[in-house]
């Protein structure tokens, strides 16, 4: 599993918007370097980073929701749940063979037809998931998804209102009168025992 790039210049005074700001941006960049070779099936590992990199994100932005527009804030968590997804539903197929594969290995010469053909079965079944996958980690979806988080980021800095009516990455943002501009009371310091683990790399629940 690849290890949590530490935050840079993280501090323990820090405001809550400005801890989510160096987190968001941090976890968001993790994500996209994972995406690179995601779709080989020789190389197993490359999915689990990616989706060790979802979880990591997801676990961020629930845990700073308070400091983004709720539409924004919905919208990019609506993406990164549908990566996840899709990454584990490759995740399962390759554990799965792997397990297989072992276990092939370890028993006698008449019962390994039946692992075989299983594990026939399976790597269609690889082959489909790579296929529903596939669309999500394209250069042009990673790179959106990663304008999207910038944007977050952006809000928590304070360097893009949440009305603004053209994002940074000259999409059109939301009407005037919509709910993007409701940004929610933000906490003075991160109490979440969630915090711990978006901050230090450790495991998301």
């Amino acid at each position: 599993m690849a290890k949590a790039r530490p935050i840079p210049e993280l501090g323990e005074d820090d405001a809550f918007a400005a801890a989510a700001a160096k987190i968001v941006a941090t976890r968001a960049r993790e994500l996209a370097d994972e995406a690179a070779g995601v779709l080989d099936v020789d190389d197993i590992e490359r999915v689990h980073d990616m989706r060790v990199a979802t979880r990591r994100l997801r676990a961020a932005l629930e845990v700073f929701e308070p400091c983004f527009s709720k539409r924004r804030f919905r919208a990019t968590l609506k993406e990164v749940k549908a990566l996840a997804d899709a990454l584990g539903e490759r995740r399962d197929r390759d554990v799965t063979i792997a397990a297989l594969t072992d276990f092939e290995s370890e028993i006698g010469a008449p019962d390994r037809p039946g692992i075989r053909n299983l594990t026939e079965r399976l790597r269609h079944e690889q082959a489909k998931a790579n296929e529903g996958l596939a669309p999500y980690v394209t250069r042009a979806r990673v790179t959106a998804l990663r304008e999207r988080l910038d944007e977050l980021v952006a809000e928590a800095e304070g360097t893009i209102p949440a009305t603004s009516s053209v994002s940074p990455t000259g999409v059109p943002g939301p009407r005037e009168g919509s709910d993007v501009g409701t940004v929610r009371p933000v906490p003075e310091a991160p109490t979440d025992p969630d915090v711990r683990a978006v901050t230090n790399g450790g495991e998301p629940r």
